[in-house]
């Protein structure tokens, strides 16, 4: 049997369809899947043992050019892949107007999220098959629960299995352990106070803990050399590409991030996380897997699911905070002295396993 998925972005979403597949290829001996993906994101398809084909897209790129798009061939070019192959089933796993629309291309029948289920409900229109799935539930969960109604399995007890080969993507074990601090992300108010981090690679390095920091553009460049400044334990990572973050990742003893799609790869690759949350719900998107830490603020707007934060201060934040290095406020309930106590817990209890 031969399934084409339609699972485009973000990173964090990609790596969440991962476990569904696991489950299918364990339930159908000789399934086999092509993945259709956004091109930032076509390396990660290629690590799970079910997939052959990854047919990548570029519709945030093409969206901004069209007539360049079609002169150049590249739409007409995906087209004829998705059109060259004889597949049985269509699953688009995203349930946006954007992935319905690319399943037209291909002749065979197409399943997806009912107009109940669909993040947008018009999707379902191009579905010949529309399942429902319970939302409310975290994404893993719910992708998990669409492909064994699809494809007409029993969905298997227990945590998923993202199924991905680390050993492929591990290079030479570390000198030394270290943990990784993922900093970067997309909405100003999911970022935790440059100042917290700051403290917390001091605090690490009082412990004798070495702490690495990716970055994936100039702005989180210059912010990871700014919390690396002067701190001997601390090493601003060369810029790497999504298999060279994944290598480091895997070496990791342990990693701390915000709600990013880096964190959701170190749960994929089984390293043990802790998570901070502030305007986001971790219940439905935290990072799923064995060793995730989710450490979600309790302030009175918390989650918010706001890019912008419209909280106003009191007068007795205003005499408690620093407003300037402690924004937005809900991450100080999720203080650097808490957040280190967590991470030391965590690395002695990996050191013991």
């Amino acid at each position: 049997m031969r399934v084409l998925v339609v699972k485009t972005s973000s990173l964090g979403d990609v790596i969440h369809a991962l476990p569904a597949l696991t489950d299918a290829a364990r339930a159908i001996p000789g399934i086999r899947f092509d993945w259709v993906v956004e091109e930032g994101f076509a390396e990660i398809p290629t690590w799970h043992p079910a997939v052959d084909q990854v047919i990548p897209v570029a519709i945030r790129r093409w969206r901004k050019n069209l007539w360049q798009t079609f002169k150049s061939g590249e739409w007409r070019r995906f087209k004829q892949r998705v059109q060259s192959t004889k597949y049985d089933l269509v699953i688009d796993a995203q349930g946006l107007l954007k992935s319905a629309w690319l399943t037209r291309y291909v002749r065979a029948p197409v399943a997806g999220f009912d107009k109940h289920s669909a993040r947008e409900p018009i999707a379902a229109r191009f579905y010949s098959r529309r399942l429902a799935v319970a939302r409310g539930q975290h994404a893993v969960e719910r992708l998990r629960q669409l492909f064994a109604v699809a494809l007409g399995y029993d969905l298997p007890k227990g945590l998923g299995d993202y199924g991905l080969s680390v050993e492929k993507l591990l290079g030479l074990p570390p000198k030394k352990p270290f943990v990784l601090l993922l900093h970067g992300t997309t909405w100003d108010t999911k970022h935790w106070p440059e100042a917290y981090w700051r403290e917390l690679a001091e605090r690490m390095g009082r412990l004798g803990v070495d702490v690495k920091l990716p970055w994936g553009n100039a702005a989180e460049k210059a912010r990871a050399e700014r919390l690396a400044q002067d701190l001997p334990n601390a090493e601003v990572l060369p810029k790497l590409n999504l298999a060279g973050v994944a290598r480091v990742l895997a070496g990791a003893r342990a990693c701390v991030a915000v709600d990013t799609g880096l964190g959701h790869l170190a749960a994929a690759l089984d390293v043990p996380t802790i998570s901070l949350f502030g305007p986001t719900n971790p219940g439905l998107t935290g990072a799923y897997g064995k060793g995730q830490i989710h450490l979600a603020s309790d302030w009175s707007c918390a989650p918010c699911l706001q890019k912008n934060c419209t909280y106003q201060p009191t007068a007795d934040d205003l005499r408690r905070f620093d407003i300037l290095r402690e924004s937005p406020l809900c991450f100080t309930r999720l203080n650097p002295e808490r957040v280190a106590s967590r991470l030391s817990t965590l690395l002695l209890a990996e050191e013991q396993h």
